[in-house]
């Protein structure tokens, strides 16, 4: 009897959801726990947790590691010690509204480069589907005023935001190259392969002087973005991209105003406006229209 496989969009729905609360968390504590603590005690929990489960393929696939080990160091370092940390580092300098704007634009990197790297090219339709969604996130973001939009510059956060958007696209389209390994396996590895990048910088971080405030508050939270931002979003990710593919894969990245609208109604008690309506309106439309499209 064949076992059900959870769909790709609800994997990539959930993904999008657990992140959307690690934008949230990083930028609420980022006075109490350095950005490099963060990220190396972030992806050292993910380890912990899938280590058990990627153990008992090592023996069997560990030939294709080492004749893939060049693709596997390189997406090691884009995905988990490059994104999140740059990520962490944008949040100390910029604000959560400039910092989730630049981040929008993580699909349209992502297209740009498969195209580059890969000659795929969007139908019409997935185009227009894409702008639709993207320009539902510039709604929410904007606050439904084009001047707010215009109103913005870039500092010192923005840009480091901006390096990891690119580095963001880089890994989903470079998950095109992933080898056939057990995806337990394979997140194992590009874990161990982020830490080791990691370990050193937070070695220099620590010789600074940046600290770890410890509390039930920080320790909590350096715990949600362990387990569910780190574990379950790489894990679903990888499994949502292999199914639908990049272009399409990251596009639901465009879901975290969706969901960062819903945490704050939910969790700060903050009241939806009409412009989060409209703008959740033309981001479920965009993703539904790419969506069906692919399905047809």
């Amino acid at each position: 009897m064949r076992t059900p496989t959870p769909s790709p969009y609800l994997l990539l729905t959930l993904t999008v959801l657990f992140w959307s609360g690690n934008m949230v968390v990083g930028r609420g504590i980022h006075e109490s726990v350095p950005p490099i603590a963060l990220a190396f005690w972030r992806w050292s929990i993910a380890l912990a947790c899938v280590a058990p489960l990627a153990l008992p393929h090592l023996r069997a696939e560990w030939p294709l590691i080492r004749r893939h080990w060049r693709a596997l160091v390189a997406l090691g370092l884009l995905g988990v010690g490059g994104y999140n940390t740059l990520v962490y580092v944008a949040l100390e300098y910029t604000t959560a509204t400039n910092a989730s704007l630049l981040n929008s634009f993580i699909p349209i990197a992502t297209i740009a480069l498969a195209f580059a790297l890969l000659g795929r090219r969007l139908s019409r339709v997935e185009a227009i589907g894409a702008m639709i969604s993207l320009a539902g996130v510039l709604t929410i973001v904007a606050r439904g005023d084009v001047g707010t939009l215009l109103a913005l510059t870039l500092n010192r956060g923005d840009l480091w935001m901006i390096v990891a958007v690119m580095v963001w696209g880089l890994y989903t389209v470079g998950l095109h190259w992933r080898p056939a390994i057990h995806p337990m396996l394979f997140f194992a590895v590009c874990a161990l392969v982020g830490l080791s990048a990691l370990a050193p910088l937070y070695v220099l971080e620590l010789a600074s002087g940046a600290r770890i405030e410890l509390s039930a508050r920080a320790l909590a939270a350096i715990g949600y973005v362990g387990v569910f931002a780190g574990f379950l979003g790489h894990v679903f990710y990888n499994a949502g991209v292999r199914a639908v593919g990049p272009s399409q894969g990251s596009l639901f990245i465009h879901l975290m105003p969706v969901f960062g609208t819903a945490l704050a109604a939910v969790f700060l008690g903050e009241r939806p406006q009409w412009y989060h309506f409209a703008g959740i309106g033309l981001i479920l439309s965009g993703i539904y229209l790419t969506t069906r499209y692919r399905r047809a």
